[in-house]
């Protein structure tokens, strides 16, 4: 496997019959996240999966949301929408 960037992770895991996942020890040891931690899972149909850990939610949120509103914005821009 390449070697990542610094800072930059990636890992493989299987989904069960019922649809779980394990999370790494490895990247469950980096982002510590213990035994009973709430995950959150991120899911855009084009790009996929992201799982984020519990307490990083409302920061993540916040800057998805931005995210979508300036997209959103840009789209109205390109289809000849200026309303503010």
């Amino acid at each position: 496997m390449k070697k990542q960037p610094k800072g930059k992770h990636s890992w493989t895991a299987k989904v069960g019959e019922k649809g779980q996942i394990v999370i790494p020890k490895e990247a469950r040891d980096i982002f510590g996240i213990e035994p009973g931690d709430t995950v959150l899972l991120l899911g855009d149909e084009k790009r996929g999966l992201a799982i984020v850990k519990g307490d990083k939610f409302a920061e993540l949120f916040s800057l998805a949301l931005g995210l979508q509103e300036a997209e959103e914005d840009a789209d109205a821009d390109h289809d000849g929408n200026t309303d503010l």
